[in-house]
C-alpha cells in the first residue's frame, strides 16, 4: 500500500515536472509555485508568477530588502529613520512581513492599519489641539496609503489663508493649534518694534490688502493722508514728528541743522525756505539760495549779501566802501551808485581802481593821452579844474599862446590828432597862401602874428642884392608851395620873359647882366 502511494506521488512529481519544463521558468521557482499558500492580493496579482519579486529562494531574511526595492518611499524613510516607517523600525527594527502578510486573497487587507487606535506620535506629525479631533480624511485625502510628504500649515490650510500667502508659509508666527483664531504675533521681534499709539493700530491699518512681507516702516508711506505739508517736506517725518503724538514736534532747527534762525529769520515759516523736500533737496545756507528774488541788483553785486546786508532787517546796509576797501570814496564818486562801477559779480570779478576802466566811455581823447587820467583830472570833477604842463609836449606854449583854452587849438580833443605846425591852426590867417611854404616859423613867432622878421641872405642860398633887394616876397615866390620851397637861383629862371635874345645866347644872362640893372651890361670871362 505505502508503495502504491509512494509511486503516486513520484507520478505526481513527475508530472509537474514535466509541466513546469514546459514553461520558462527556473526549476525552484515551479517548486515554489507548487507550495504556494494562497493568492496574493490585488495589489501584487501581477507579481504571482514571479516569485523571486518578493522571496529569496530559501531566505527568508533578505524579504524585506525585496520589499523595500519596490516601495522606495518606505525605503527612503528607513534609511532617514524619518516619517512612520523610519521611526519604527529605528525603535522595533522590524521585518516588513511581521506587519503586511500576503497570500491572503485578493481582498485581503496587507495594512492592518486601525484609525481608532493608531497613535500619531510614532509620525512626524504630532496631533495636537484642534488636530486630536481631525477627521483623518480632511488631511489624507489623496493618498490612501496614509503617506503625506508635506505637512506644514499651508499644505492643508492653503484655502483657509486669508491672507492669500502674503504671510508666507509660516502659519506658526502667528497661529496656535488650539485654535486658528484669535492670531498672535509679537511685533517686537520684527524690525518695527511697535511702541506708544502704534499698539492701539490694528494689523489691516498698516499691512493693506494683507500685506506683511517688505512692509514699508517709513512714516510716510502710512501717515500720506495725515500730511498737512502736502509733501513738500519730504517722507522723513520722524526728524519732526513723534509716535506718541502726531502734533507732537521735536525739531529744533538751531540745534539740529547748520543754520539757527535768528532775527528776521524766526518768524518765518519753514516753506518760506522749504520750497520743495525738506530731505530729498538740499538747502543752501547762503543768503543768495533764498534771496535770489529779492536781488535788486540782478546778480551784478554777487551772492555773498552778508557783507553789506544782514538778519535783522534787509535794507539796512553796513557796508563802508571807505573803511571795508582798498579804494577810498571821494569827491565824485561819493554819490555814485555801486552798478556804475562793479559791472559784474563784485567778489568773483576784481573791480579795477584805474580811472581809465571805469571812464573808457568818457575819454573824449579817444585812448590818445593814455590811461594816467590822474595827470589831467581829479575826483572833485571831470571836466573842471583840468591840470596839465603843456611844457612836457614837444609843443611848449610861449608867448600870445599861453593866454589860449584848449578848446582853440585842439576842437576834438583829440590832442595827438593836432598837428604842431603853425599852419595847422593858422591856415586861414595866411595872407601868402602857401606861397613861403608852411613853415611859419621861418618869419613869425609866437608873440605876435604880424611881428615878422626873415633875413633872406642868411636864412637862404640866394643872397638878394641889386633891383632884388627889397623886392616883394610875391615878386618870386608867385604859386602855392606844399612842402619844400624851390626856386631856380639863376636869371632865366625868372628873366625868360625878358630876354630880348629869344635865347640865343643861352640862359646864362649873369655873364652879361647884373642884378643892379637889366639893361647894365658887364661881359665876365
Amino acid at each position: 500500500m505505502l508503495k502504491i502511494f509512494y509511486k503516486g506521488l513520484i507520478g505526481i512529481v513527475m508530472l509537474a515536472v514535466n509541466v513546469i519544463a514546459a514553461a520558462s521558468v527556473s526549476p525552484l521557482e515551479r517548486i515554489e509555485g507548487l507550495v504556494q499558500p494562497g493568492d496574493l492580493v490585488q495589489g501584487h496579482v501581477h507579481f504571482e508568477t514571479k516569485c523571486d519579486k518578493c522571496h529569496e529562494v530559501f531566505d527568508r531574511s533578505k524579504q524585506s530588502r525585496l520589499c523595500r526595492d519596490c516601495h522606495e518611499d518606505v525605503d527612503k524613510d528607513i534609511k532617514t529613520k524619518k516619517q512612520f516607517h523610519g521611526r519604527l523600525h529605528n525603535i522595533a527594527k522590524r521585518e516588513c512581513y511581521t506587519c503586511h502578510t500576503d497570500h491572503q486573497g485578493r481582498d485581503a487587507d496587507i495594512m492592518q492599519l486601525n484609525l481608532e487606535v493608531f497613535d500619531h506620535t510614532r509620525t512626524e506629525f504630532e496631533l495636537k489641539g484642534e488636530h486630536q479631533s481631525t477627521d483623518c480624511k480632511q488631511c489624507h485625502k489623496k493618498d490612501r496609503y496614509y503617506r503625506v510628504k508635506k505637512f506644514g500649515c499651508v499644505d492643508c490650510h492653503e484655502k483657509d489663508d486669508a491672507h492669500k500667502g502674503r504671510m508666507g508659509e509660516k502659519c506658526s508666527n502667528c497661529h496656535l493649534e488650539l485654535g486658528w483664531l484669535p492670531a498672535y504675533f509679537n511685533h517686537d521681534k520684527t524690525d518695527f518694534p511697535l511702541r506708544n499709539t502704534h499698539q492701539e493700530v490694528t494689523c489691516q491699518y498698516c499691512h493693506v490688502n494683507e500685506r506683511y512681507i517688505k512692509t514699508p516702516k517709513n512714516c510716510y508711506f502710512c501717515h500720506y493722508l495725515d500730511d498737512v505739508h502736502e509733501g513738500d517736506r519730504g517722507i522723513k517725518c520722524h526728524q519732526c514728528h513723534h509716535d506718541e503724538k502726531w502734533s507732537r514736534i521735536e525739531f529744533d532747527h538751531d540745534k539740529d541743522t547748520d543754520f539757527a534762525l535768528k532775527d528776521a529769520h524766526e518768524s518765518l515759516l519753514c516753506k518760506d525756505c522749504h520750497k520743495k523736500h525738506i530731505f530729498k533737496d538740499e538747502v543752501k545756507s547762503v543768503c543768495y539760495s533764498c534771496h535770489e528774488v529779492h536781488d535788486a541788483h540782478y546778480g551784478g553785486y554777487g551772492k555773498r549779501c552778508e557783507s553789506c546786508h544782514s538778519q535783522k532787517k534787509w535794507r539796512d546796509v553796513k557796508f563802508d566802501h571807505t573803511e571795508d576797501t582798498e579804494f577810498k570814496l571821494k569827491g565824485e564818486h561819493k554819490e555814485l551808485e555801486c552798478a556804475a562801477c562793479h559791472k559784474g559779480d563784485l567778489f568773483d570779478k576784481k573791480t579795477p581802481k584805474e580811472c581809465a576802466e571805469c571812464h573808457r566811455l568818457d575819454d573824449a581823447h579817444d585812448g590818445q593821452e593814455g590811461d594816467q587820467c590822474s595827470s589831467c583830472h581829479n575826483e572833485s570833477s571831470w571836466v573842471k579844474k583840468v591840470i596839465f604842463d603843456h611844457d612836457i609836449t614837444n609843443f611848449p606854449l610861449h608867448g600870445s599862446h599861453q593866454f589860449l583854452t584848449c578848446e582853440d587849438c585842439h576842437a576834438s580833443e583829440k590832442f595827438k590828432d593836432s598837428e604842431i605846425h603853425c599852419i595847422a591852426c593858422h591856415k586861414s590867417d595866411d595872407v601868402h597862401k602857401l606861397k613861403l611854404g608852411k613853415q611859419c616859423e621861418l618869419c613869425h613867432g609866437p608873440v605876435d602874428w604880424l611881428i615878422w622878421q626873415f633875413d633872406h641872405d642868411n636864412q637862404t642860398d640866394y643872397p638878394l642884392d641889386g633891383k632884388h633887394e627889397g623886392l616883394d616876397c610875391h615878386a618870386c615866390h608867385t604859386e602855392a608851395v606844399e612842402d619844400e620851397i624851390e626856386l631856380p637861383t639863376n636869371c632865366f629862371g625868372c628873366h625868360e620873359k625878358d630876354d630880348n635874345h629869344a635865347g640865343q645866347l643861352g640862359r646864362q644872362c649873369e655873364k652879361c647882366h647884373v642884378t643892379k640893372s637889366f639893361k647894365e651890361i658887364k661881359i665876365r670871362e
